[in-house]
Parts: structure tokens; C-alpha cells; sequence
């Protein structure tokens, strides 16, 4: 059987990071195994759709590079891929459950419904639910005569369809991240497959299209394990073979105390969705990893080690390099603590890495003046080893178009004297005499100034570096001197000297 995973969000708001590392995890999978990977969007809860949630989700998708082979907006041969499309397939698979005695007609009202929870409640039962036991004290098709319960039908009563499972039998299932899994049917209850509005409910809709879909491995999160027992039953109802199941860990607070929400994230100021997301309904804009200035890969990469863990020392992975080494059997059982520091780690690693042109094409996005390419391109390569995040580039980078007008008061006192100002001076002068000026030769004439009588570098370069950027601290300062050029190099001395002397 080839394998074929599918990523499932409804769109009810923005997309989560754990939505992410769901996808992409389903992603690598199928990649490593030359299967497919396909994009469902599960909307039969009408009442919590969000306009703009759909094409949320693929742009999310596209910006991280997890690209479906198979989907909505992607074809495919086993379409619709958007459940609200499928609603007749879903009502004869339902009614063929009540037909064999598998599921049957339910016609309580709220009140009822209320009614018997609050009798188990009284009888002090722990867990009030519509199960094997309750269901024969309510108004549905197994305490109905079968004339009664068309003739309700045929009226145009509200009614739901409930899978109907046995009293006391065990369901196993062997996770391939938490394994074996034994879970006895008194702890169910029956789950309304089919709602009165007629669409499915989740249980009954991905179960049928998984099935059609031919999906081979169920990959998704931890929170729909308690589902599992119920979904095993069903295939086994159909007749039909169960996927493999793996239910991922939860992404928790970076404390490790309780689940990651996006409550949480604002607290600590860190994003928790892929893209901007704009709330339809508060206008509250909650800033996206990619707006925050994070590289795709970066995201990726970081994503990617959150529950997963390939063994040895090695912590960047391209994309190819995560398929290649990716197995849901490396995945952990235990929730993974989310790290935003380690996040803006991964963050620094692929800036300096990132193609210099793709670099220099962003840079020069962000600049308020114009500048010429050649010139962007090497302060862009001078400042990527200095940042976290590309956006804060031209404010690290100010001092190569504007002088500084306030200098390091810190550095002024301990490294700021006259006999640093004067070789200074003549350090200028002997680079207006150079017919050309780059970083060696910059060098190069300032070490033979400081030959002449010995006077120790460390005297100078502090002093250099403040009169040029009004900094302790930047990229090479050999690189600034040859980008600034002698007579901009030279006015700055000035000016540092007449304001520190």
C-alpha cells in the first residue's frame, strides 16, 4: 500500500504553530517514502467557520514550503477535498450504520439531554454520558418502534445519528509513537456521527474520507488520541482496514507547565501563528513568525525539533535533510517545552547562510533611501552576523549613511585620548594617498602607522571604531573604513575630535 497522509485544519481562525508541525510533519513522511500528501479542509462545523481561514491555511502552508501534492487548490482524483462538499456521501454511510444496527436515530431534545445528565449527576455518576446504558432510558430508535420512529422521521423531526457501541468490550491499537493503546467501550459514549443540520460530525467525516482517500497513516495531534478507540470501531463497523495511527506530542509553554496557547504566547511576547492573523471580529492583529522577520527555513528547521529528535549533535536540517532523516518512530512521547530564544537561534544561523543576493534584494526592501546594489550588498554582508532578524538590518546599519551624533560615553572615557585622535589623523591622511581602498589595504596602512613608534593597536581601534559608528561594538572595522571611504572616514575623526577632546 503506497503511503498517503493527509493535513486536515478546519477553518475556524488563524492556523497554530502545532497545526504546522502537524503538516509538516505528515510532510516529511510522506516525502521520505515517495507517497503523497494531501490537503483536506474539514468544515462540516459551519457554526465556527471564519472567512478567511481557508486561504489563511494555504499561505501558511506555501510560505513554510510545505507544498501538497493533492488537495483543495491542488487537485487530485478523490476530490472534493473540502467536507462541506461531501455531505450526501456522509449521510448513506451514516444511515448504512443504522441499517445494520451499528448506529441509530436519535431524537432528544436539549432539555432531555440535560434532564439525563442531571439524574446521573444526582446518582452521582462520574462521567454523565449517552452511552450503552443511558441510551435505553431516551427518545431514540432503540426505544422506539420502528413505525414511531419514521413517523417522526417523516415529520420533519429534528433527530441525530449515534454510533451505537457495545456495553463492556476492549479496543486496541498499536501508536506507532505511544504503542500499544487498550481502551474498554464502558468508558465511551455514543458520539453523534450525523448532526441534525445533516452534516457529519468530525468522527464520521474523516473516517469516510480517510477511508475513500485511501490514507494509509493517520499522523496528527495528541489532543485526538481520546478519539482513537472510537474511530477504530468504526472502521471496524465498515469492514474497512484501519491507517496506522501516530498522535503527536503537545508543544508546551516554555515552561513546560500546560499547553502552548496563544493566551500564553502574548504574555510572553513571542508569536504563535505562522502568518499576521487579523480576528474578523475584534480587529486584533496578531503579529505571524514570517512578519516577525523569521526565515521560512529557520521556522522549519526550528519546527521540525519540537517532538522530534533525529539522534547526534547535528541541529540544522534543510528541508531535503529533514526527509532524509525524518521517522515517526524518532518521534517523542512527551510534550516539548517551545523555546523562542532557541527559535531566533536557528534564526541567526540561516541569516548567515541566506544567498547575498536574496539578502541584499531584502535589505534594500527595508532601506529608506537608495543606495547602490554593490554598496547594499556589502553592508548586508557586513551586518548578518549582527542581527537576529533581517528588519532590524538598517537601524544596525545606520552608521553607514549617517554620522553619529552622540557617541558611547563608556567607551569615550576609557579608550577616547590625544594620542589616539593624532594617530588618527595621521592614519587618515596616509589613507587619502592609497589609489585604492578595501578592507586589506585599510588594514594594512593602519598597521604601519602604528609601526612607527609602536604604539599598541589596542590604543586606536577602540577609538576608530567610536569616531566611525559612535559604538563599542559592530562589523569589521576594516570593512567600515573601506565601505565609508577616506574623506567620510576622515570628517568623522573630525567631528569625533571636536566633540570628545
Amino acid at each position: 500500500m503506497s503511503v498517503r497522509v493527509r493535513f486536515a485544519p478546519s477553518p475556524t481562525g488563524a492556523l497554530h504553530i502545532g497545526g504546522v508541525r502537524t503538516a509538516l510533519y505528515n510532510y516529511l513522511f510522506a516525502k521520505k517514502h515517495k507517497g503523497t500528501f494531501i490537503l483536506r479542509i474539514e468544515d462540516t462545523d459551519q457554526t465556527r467557520f471564519v472567512p478567511g481561514a481557508e486561504a489563511y491555511i494555504e499561505e501558511s502552508l506555501k510560505w513554510a514550503g510545505i507544498l501538497p501534492d493533492e488537495g483543495v487548490s491542488y487537485g487530485g482524483s478523490f476530490g472534493p477535498y473540502r467536507q462541506s462538499e461531501r455531505k450526501e456521501t456522509y449521510l448513506s454511510f451514516a444511515q448504512r450504520l443504522v441499517q445494520e444496527g451499528k448506529a441509530y436515530y436519535a431524537f432528544d431534545t436539549p432539555e432531555e439531554l440535560d434532564a439525563m445528565r442531571e439524574r446521573l449527576k444526582e446518582a452521582r455518576v462520574a462521567n454523565p454520558q449517552y452511552n450503552a446504558v443511558t441510551r435505553m432510558q431516551m427518545t431514540n430508535s432503540l426505544t422506539l418502534s420502528e413505525e414511531e420512529t419514521q413517523a417522526r422521521i417523516d415529520a420533519g423531526e429534528p433527530y441525530v445519528i449515534r454510533v451505537k457501541l457495545p456495553r463492556n468490550e476492549d479496543v486496541r491499537f498499536k501508536d506507532i509513537v505511544r504503542g500499544w493503546v487498550v481502551v474498554n467501550t464502558a468508558t465511551l459514549d455514543d458520539k453523534v456521527l450525523l448532526k441534525s443540520d445533516g452534516m457529519p460530525t468530525y468522527h464520521l467525516a474523516n473516517i469516510v474520507d480517510d477511508h475513500l482517500m485511501e490514507i494509509s497513516h493517520v499522523i496528527r495531534g495528541e489532543e485526538w488520541l481520546p478519539s482513537a478507540p472510537l474511530h477504530i470501531m468504526l472502521y471496524q463497523y465498515f469492514d474497512w482496514q484501519a491507517p496506522e495511527f501516530a498522535h503527536l506530542p503537545l508543544l508546551l509553554k516554555p515552561d513546560g507547565n500546560g499547553k502552548l496557547s496563544k493566551r500564553a504566547a502574548d504574555q510572553l511576547g513571542f508569536p504563535i501563528f505562522p502568518l499576521n492573523w487579523q480576528d474578523p471580529d475584534t480587529g486584533e492583529l496578531s503579529v505571524g513568525f514570517r512578519e516577525a522577520g523569521y526565515l521560512p527555513d529557520a521556522f522549519i528547521n526550528f519546527l521540525a525539533l519540537l517532538g522530534w529528535n533525529p539522534g547526534g549533535e547535528k541541529e540544522l536540517f534543510s528541508m531535503n535533510d529533514l526527509i532524509d532523516a525524518f521517522s515517526l518512530e524518532k518521534i517523542n512521547k512527551a510534550g516539548a517545552k517551545f523555546d523562542i530564544e532557541k527559535a531566533k537561534w536557528f534564526n541567526q544561523q540561516y541569516l548567515k547562510f541566506m544567498d547575498e543576493n536574496d539578502l541584499t534584494a531584502r535589505f534594500l526592501e527595508l532601506l529608506d533611501r537608495e543606495v547602490e546594489p554593490d554598496r547594499a550588498k556589502a553592508i548586508a554582508v557586513s551586518l548578518k552576523e549582527r542581527v537576529t532578524f533581517i528588519q532590524e538590518m538598517p537601524e544596525a546599519g545606520r552608521f553607514y549613511f549617517e554620522a553619529p551624533n552622540t557617541y558611547d560615553e563608556k567607551v569615550a572615557r576609557k579608550k577616547w585620548s590625544n594620542e589616539a585622535a593624532e594617530k588618527l589623523t595621521e592614519y587618515v591622511q596616509a589613507l587619502k594617498e592609497q589609489q585604492t581602498l578595501d578592507a586589506g589595504v585599510a588594514k594594512e596602512t593602519l598597521q604601519k602607522i602604528l609601526e612607527k613608534d609602536g604604539t599598541p593597536i589596542g590604543k586606536v581601534m577602540p577609538a576608530l571604531r567610536l569616531a566611525l559608528t559612535g559604538q563599542a561594538g559592530g562589523p569589521d572595522l576594516m570593512e567600515i573604513v573601506a565601505l565609508l571611504g577616506a574623506d567620510e572616514v576622515s570628517e568623522r575623526i573630525k567631528k569625533a575630535a571636536d566633540v570628545l577632546k
